[in-house]
């Protein structure tokens, strides 16, 4: 027998359901790889391994798009209780004052509260086509009953609860987005996962249109009620779907080969020169505590708020489209090129940040673009020139994203501590959503002056923050030039891991390792 067959036998893959048998599977192509000199000799070799990783993730791609149609309907069964307002929702349940604001504000309070602990499960479970799925049937039945309230407690009990489960999505969407894609790749599909936010606002509202336009008064329900009932239906058939599709984290995928498996755990130990897993000394605490101690938690946490405040006319966008003038249809119909243009600039911002490796002006630009329509907004009442306002405010949401992706890149080992940073940024920020219900007061409007004004100044500090967050980053990277040992020993452990999952020496893990800079 040849040695190429023997090593063929030696190295024939076990049952992908069988933890250790894949474990063996590593050491074994490992050991090859390190006896060949060659890192990518166990894949055959770097042209072998580019077109394996090329279907990779094209596997990947076509598998997490269910996440766009998931947030789709996460986004709109969150602010289905603005269109259905256009349609007697407030007089049907004998709403007065800010009880509508309270009503959209408290969602966030649940929101808040279930983040963290959500991801912190979810990457102790390490089954998110599972446990997504699940919440979403949950969430999808409570807006369900949100069309059987008859008054304001009945109603906001349901809005409470729906946001407790709709909180475990988006952070962790992100942080399995983030167990899977490399920093080059991150950004842009972290905007192709937010265009299913930015499409439910053209999507929702013309499904709304339809349905308040044409259920009225069927089976003796109002409208707003079939709302509730169609949206929330829809929701659960798609999560049942999710359940069949949506991958686990690498280590436990079990529709991929095992060399697929292998070569997507390789990816990301070589991404800074550690393993993408956290070590037998880190208990499910060790993640929150690392990430609390982090001053950077916190500053972008408030950098991100900053953004949701100024982002607050999102929930309102049917009420600003009205104020040009036209009847309740059209004004919906009219809410969705503006997020159709906002897709658009969002992958092609994305798309740029991640090929130039750049962050801070692709936030910035696109929040200063939203400025300039925020302006445009406060200073005239003409159709024209306010409609074209709402589509640059719209496109705010393009810098919004990369500054997600700015998140994973900012904190990427431990998985622990990166899950926890993503919920724990996201959850504190959902506080901006709570303060910005209150920003679009009836009395303010048509014009909505002093809304804007507080949204312009709100974009204005978020910008100057994430001037300061660049500074830092730079500054940290200087320090990692000059050669500062403990930046890259502190996880000495996770880094010899890497060398082993690579099958490279540990000399050059740590050579990778010092090569990590951070992205600004």
């Amino acid at each position: 027998m040849s040695a190429t067959a023997a090593d063929k036998n030696n190295s024939t893959p076990p049952s992908p359901i069988d933890p250790k048998g894949q474990e063996d599977f590593n050491d074994t192509v490992s050991d090859q790889a390190l006896r060949k000199g060659d890192p990518d000799a166990e894949f055959g070799g770097t042209e072998a391994r580019k077109r394996l990783e090329r279907k990779l993730l094209m596997k990947l791609d076509l598998r997490f798009l269910i996440m766009v149609f998931i947030y789709i309907l996460n986004y709109i069964d969150r602010n289905n209780a603005g269109a259905a307002r256009l349609k007697g929702f407030e007089a049907d349940l004998h709403l007065k004052g800010n009880e509508f604001a309270t009503l959209l504000s408290i969602l966030y309070v649940g929101y808040i509260i279930m983040q963290v602990p959500s991801n912190m499960i979810l990457n102790y479970i390490g089954k998110p086509s599972l446990y997504l799925p699940a919440c979403m049937v949950v969430w999808g039945v409570i807006s369900c009953l949100t069309g059987i309230t008859t008054n304001f407690t009945g109603a906001l009990l349901t809005r409470f609860f729906l946001g407790f489960v709709e909180a475990a999505f988006f952070p962790g969407a992100l942080f399995l987005l983030s167990k899977w894609y490399t920093r080059k790749e991150l950004g842009l599909r972290t905007a192709i996962l937010y265009c299913g936010n930015l499409s439910s606002n053209a999507f929702g509202n013309l499904l709304a249109a339809g349905i308040l336009g044409g259920m009225q008064g069927k089976l003796g329900h109002a409208a707003w009620r079939w709302l509730f009932y169609i949206e929330g239906a829809l929701t659960v058939a798609v999560a049942i779907i999710a359940i069949f599709i949506l991958p686990d984290f690498p280590e436990t995928t079990t529709w991929l080969s095992p060399m697929e498996r292998r070569l997507a755990q390789v990816r990301m130990a070589e991404e800074v020169g550690e393993s993408d897993h956290d070590t037998k000394e880190e208990s499910i605490w060790t993640g929150l505590i690392l990430a609390v101690k982090d001053w950077r938690v916190w500053f972008m946490s408030l950098a991100l708020t900053a953004q949701v405040v100024g982002l607050s006319f999102n929930a309102y966008f049917p009420t600003l489209t009205a104020t040009l003038g036209y009847k309740t249809t059209v004004s919906l119909l009219l809410c969705a090129p503006p997020w159709g243009f906002a897709c658009i600039v969002a992958f092609a911002n994305a798309r740029h940040a991640d090929y130039t490796g750049e962050r801070f002006f692709h936030i910035s630009g696109s929040l200063f673009a939203g400025m300039i329509g925020m302006i445009i907004s406060l200073a005239t009442m003409n159709t024209a020139a306010r409609y074209i306002a709402l589509f640059l405010q719209a496109q705010s949401y393009a810098g919004f994203i990369v500054f997600y992706s700015w998140i994973s890149n900012t904190f990427p080992r431990p998985p622990a501590k990166r899950a926890v940073a993503l919920a724990l940024i996201n959850a504190f920020s959902q506080l901006g959503n709570i303060a910005g219900s209150y920003v679009w007061p009836k009395p303010w409007g048509p014009s909505y002056r002093k809304s804007y004004g507080i949204t312009i100044s709100c974009f204005g500090c978020a910008i100057v923050m994430c001037f300061i967050l660049r500074q830092h980053l730079i500054y940290l990277n200087k320090r990692m030039d000059e050669g500062q040992e403990e930046e890259f020993m502190k996880r000495r452990a996770a880094i010899l891991e890497a060398a082993q999952l690579e099958g490279i020496s540990e000399e050059e893990a740590i050579r990778r390792a010092k090569g990590f800079r951070y992205v600004y």
